[in-house]
């Protein structure tokens, strides 16, 4: 149910980020499959957006870059005794190592990344990976390593890939040149064709447990407080990316002033609620319109399953802010939770309809507020 998009958040994002937490099976799985001498050629890391996928495919790009084929680093050179150096114990490249700065600034000869590009025509990145991003790899896997160690490409996503796009790299794992290593990453590895996932070994990641995201947030995003640490782990469930969008985009704030308004149904506030729909409708408002609704539908999905099991209220609805468990459950009164369930739906089509088509956000949000005042109305009537 999440609608966020990471890719611009460059300044932690992936390829700058020198730690993950939460992944250490999957870094071993990686690591064992290195210092085996075997390692498969091609990897799909899959699993929902924000939960480090794309720092694990980094991560072990860096540690390829550096360390070369299983047997052949001559880094530390024989010991005294002319016993081979020690296999590294995990996939960590220290941030001051040339190659993480080089990885960082796009600078390594011997790492490609495919993902949409910049459309030129349209001012806008592209809504796909297509063939020219592709043939790329094609190009430079075509050529022997800059470095005489492995070439490595990160497909970040998969699941971005037009038709064309994917013919074209099946064709590389069908004949993937030697010490040539693709990581691709996928959210839902279900629509990629089953001849990539075939042919590709899957290590899958799962979201964070509540501990390993404090951990993590700790170490992103140090200046939080307390409670807003504690509201961006909720709202994120186990997604440091999520989280770090919603910091970074005020996310919580937007949700906090949207419910606000909602608690005054069935007669909002007029004033403030006109106040917001302008604010949202200017040219500036767009990204806020749209971070704010995204995570509003997450919202009322969350109180729709806590309300059919019956965990509205009693302790059991854990808070993004202090009287948001009592709103959830005022809301949860007003009707079933089928019925909370179609207007779930109803909302999501009205959104989407006018995100296609670029309808006035003001009117959106009126709109949004026309179907949650019914069910105010109707609780108030049965009172």
């Amino acid at each position: 149910m999440s609608g966020f998009d990471t890719k611009d958040f460059t300044s932690w994002g992936p390829r700058h980020a020198a730690h993950l937490v939460g992944h250490a099976a999957a870094e071993a799985t990686l690591l064992e499959a290195w210092s085996s001498g075997r390692l498969p050629h091609a990897w799909m890391i899959t699993g929902p957006r924000g939960v480090g996928k794309a720092t694990l495919a980094f991560r072990f790009a860096r540690f390829l870059l550096v360390n070369g084929i299983a047997g052949t680093a001559v880094d530390d050179g024989p010991s005294l005794f002319g016993d081979p150096p020690p296999l590294p114990k995990s996939l960590h490249v220290a941030e001051e190592h040339p190659v993480f700065h080089r990885v960082a600034s796009f600078g390594h000869a011997d790492l490609i990344t495919v993902e949409r590009s910049w459309d030129e025509k349209n001012d806008r990145w592209r809504g796909e990976i297509v063939v020219p991003d592709v043939r790329a790899v094609i190009e430079r896997f075509g050529k022997t390593a800059a470095e005489g160690g492995y070439r490595v490409c990160i497909v970040d996503a998969a699941d971005d890939m037009n038709t064309n796009a994917a013919n074209a790299l099946l064709k590389i794992l069908e004949e993937p040149p030697p010490n040539a290593v693709l990581l691709l990453i996928s959210h839902a590895p279900g629509s990629l064709l089953p001849t990539i996932r075939s042919r590709c070994r899957r290590l899958a990641l799962q979201p964070l447990e509540d501990g390993a995201m404090r951990q993590a947030l700790h170490g992103l995003l140090p200046d939080l407080s307390d409670a807003e640490r504690h509201g961006l782990v909720v709202a994120a469930e186990g997604s440091p990316g999520r989280a770090m969008a919603l910091g970074a985009q005020g996310g919580l704030d937007l949700l906090r002033e949207l419910l606000d308004l909602i608690a005054g149904l069935p007669k909002p506030d007029g004033q403030k609620l006109h106040g917001l729909g302008d604010k949202l409708g200017r040219a500036s408002g767009a990204e806020s319109f749209r971070v704010m609704i995204d995570l509003f539908r997450w919202w009322l999905a969350r109180l729709v399953r806590a309300a059919a099991a019956g965990k509205v209220g009693g302790g059991t609805w854990s808070e993004l802010f202090q009287g948001e468990a009592a709103l959830a459950a005022r809301l949860a009164s007003w009707q079933a939770p089928d019925r909370w369930a179609e207007d779930w739906e109803s909302i999501g089509r009205l959104l989407d309809r006018g995100e296609s088509v670029n309808l006035d956000r003001k009117q959106l949000l009126l709109n949004l507020f026309a179907i949650l005042g019914r069910a105010a109305e109707a609780a108030t009537v049965r009172r």
